[in-house]
């Protein structure tokens, strides 16, 4: 697996390539900072978080 940094409108989003598959797997943690607009990476996390617990709450599953 090859990693890399993608930008996206100033914010650093990490990304990691599977040869074997040939696909892209992105940090969600990173893609909810930048859709959040949030400042800093733990922000980012524990909004991550939160929302993993209420999906859990609805019944849908968050797959790690």
């Amino acid at each position: 697996m090859k990693e890399d940094l993608a930008l996206f409108e100033g914010y650093e989003i990490r990304r990691v390539y599977d040869e074997k598959t040939e696909t892209w797997l992105f940090s969600v943690v990173d893609i909810v900072r930048v859709l959040t607009q949030q400042a800093d990476y733990q922000t980012a996390r524990k909004y991550w978080n939160k929302l993993k617990e209420r999906l859990r709450t609805e019944g849908s599953q968050s797959v790690t």
